[in-house]
């Protein structure tokens, strides 16, 4: 299973509840995606990220299906102007 991992710092930390919300809309929309859980960060101090995503697909093409998905460009398109950072980390996990 690739697990695939996104931390988001958010120009205002207040869009990464709004963010949680139309990233678990996701879920439903891109069958690539087999598992998905989104947090947004509670003690917001100097060096918290204010979003975790972490999705989990079958094999990298599969990861790569859910990004090219057009649900999940659309997303990309409303999310990238509100981030100030972003970190990703992929790995198989057994």
């Amino acid at each position: 299973m690739l697990v695939h991992v996104v931390l988001m710092k958010f120009s205002d930390a207040g869009d990464a509840a709004k963010a949680k919300l139309r990233l678990e809309e996701l879920a439903g929309a891109v069958p690539e995606i087999r598992t998905m859980s989104v947090e947004v960060d509670e003690l917001r101090t100097e060096a918290s990220w204010d979003l975790h995503l972490r999705t989990t697909h079958y094999d990298v093409d599969d990861l790569r299906a859910y990004q090219a998905h057009p649900a999940h460009r659309e997303l990309g398109t409303w999310l990238r102007p509100l981030l100030s950072a972003r970190a990703v980390v992929d790995y198989t996990e057994n």
